[in-house]
């Protein structure tokens, strides 16, 4: 048995869609253990970028079998989206997508409960999609789950029990017969589209870790948006980091044997919430247009700053990662010098572990060092010929997170990726690190 966990850790939209399509070809399953469509993977694939919400990214890869775990919240009519996406581009689900029985649905009355949250005193910045309303209904078990909204009896009688619930709420902007219609009007297509994909995900993933299968879970959004261990209360509704495969996905700890954590080489962050290196100057701005930072799922700008060493360690520390692949390396070129916070300042104290209180990581200043940048192109396969400065960025990051390296993304494409180290040879053969 061979597993591998690929987690982000930072703020979300760190590659992690690239970075499975590159480590795919060697995995027999591609699991998604938590989130919902408000994650957005981008692979290029032949030249033609995908965009994959809720399916994972390794459907794009022929003969891969594709899991959506009992940790996702899914909407059923982004997934037929999806489906038929893929189906123009001569992409087959047909017996290699399925989806746990226990995975929750999202439904229209989540989506306007979500939109009403972000208008009001507090918002998060979520991107509207329903996730948080639909982990909610879950945690206060009033939730639908898959294996339920295929019994229509038994999904009826669930829908009046949540629109009794959600009503006094949902009156301000709409009706219960509204809501009752539009669903009731998909609902059978939803159904026979979703009832042939149905199954015991955790079962299946039992039986191929025993056939010594090699299982990729693959993680949406990032740890420092984790509800226990991201900068609360801007966070997502679940739990992206790599202990999160254990209860989304039903796959038991002593299983999992490897983490590999994907960064950007600079940090950036959508939506609300503190961000102690963000840029808000031109700089910032060209780390954007170079990187071309907009939201895969809203298309929102993304805040783009200096690579949080702090915040990383924190990742490592909570997910126990054994080594880093870095990406969008080369959209530092130009940029002199570099900056790397190392340490936080508040109230003149020295912080150097990551903070959980609001007042401080909303109010702390980032001590940095800085290095010289580098002019010329890093497209290469070697990590020995690239600009010396580039590379020498590289090992300092290593040493301050404590953590090897074993990936650098230097553009989109799966082919635009250099192997840099071998710190599990007996392990990462298996996965192509070596």
């Amino acid at each position: 048995m061979n597993t591998l966990v690929l987690i982000g850790a930072q703020w979300g939209d760190e590659g992690k869609g690239k970075i499975v399509h590159f480590l795919g070809k060697y995995a027999d399953y591609v699991v998604r253990y938590q989130g919902g469509p408000n994650a957005g993977h981008t692979i290029i694939l032949d030249g033609k970028p995908f965009v994959l919400h809720t399916i994972p990214s390794g459907m794009v890869l022929p003969g891969k079998i594709c899991l959506i775990a009992n940790g996702v919240v899914f909407d059923p009519e982004i997934l037929y989206e999806e489906v038929n996406l893929l189906k123009k581009q001569k992409i087959s689900v047909k017996n290699r997508l399925f989806i746990s029985s226990a995975a929750h649905i999202i439904l229209p009355y989540h989506k306007l409960l979500d939109e009403l949250r972000e208008k009001g005193n507090i918002r998060i910045g979520t991107t509207r999609r329903g996730i948080g309303p639909a982990y909610a209904d879950k945690v206060v078990r009033i939730g639908i789950r898959l294996c339920d909204f295929v019994e229509e009896k038994t999904f009826k009688d669930l829908l009046e029990k949540n629109l009794r619930e959600k009503m006094p709420v949902l009156k301000q902007i709409t009706t219960a017969n509204k809501i009752r219609s539009e669903i009731m009007k998909n609902y059978k297509r939803w159904k026979n589209f979703l009832k042939p994909m149905m199954a015991d995900t955790a079962l299946m993933l039992e039986e191929a870790a025993a056939k010594n299968k090699n299982i990729l879970f693959e993680s949406a959004q990032g740890t420092l948006l984790d509800i226990d261990f991201g900068t609360y209360p801007y966070v997502t509704s679940s739990n992206p980091i790599s202990g999160g495969v254990c209860i989304g996905a039903g796959f038991p700890p002593t299983k999992i044997k490897y983490v590999l954590g994907i960064v950007k080489a600079y940090c950036t962050r959508v939506g609300e919430g503190p961000f102690p290196t963000e840029l808000k100057d031109k700089l910032g701005e060209f780390m954007r247009e170079k990187g071309l930072e907009y939201g895969a799922t809203t298309g929102r700008p993304r805040r783009c700053g200096w690579f949080d060493a702090v915040a990383v360690r924190h990742s490592v520390r909570v997910n126990g990662i054994d080594s880093f692949a870095v990406t969008k390396l080369d959209c530092l070129k130009g940029i002199n010098p570099l900056k790397i916070c190392i340490a936080y300042k508040y109230k003149g104290k020295i912080i150097k572990e990551f903070p959980y209180s609001r007042e401080i990581i909303a109010h702390c200043k980032p001590v940095y060092i800085e290095m010289p940048g580098f002019n010329q192109n890093i497209r290469n396969t070697d990590f020995n010929k690239i600009p010396e400065n580039a590379r020498k960025y590289i090992l300092k990051l290593e040493e301050l997170t404590k953590t090897k390296i074993s990936l650098v993304s230097m553009g989109r494409t799966r082919e635009e990726t250099i192997v840099v180290s071998k710190p599990n040879p007996a392990y990462e053969e298996r996965w192509g690190l070596i």
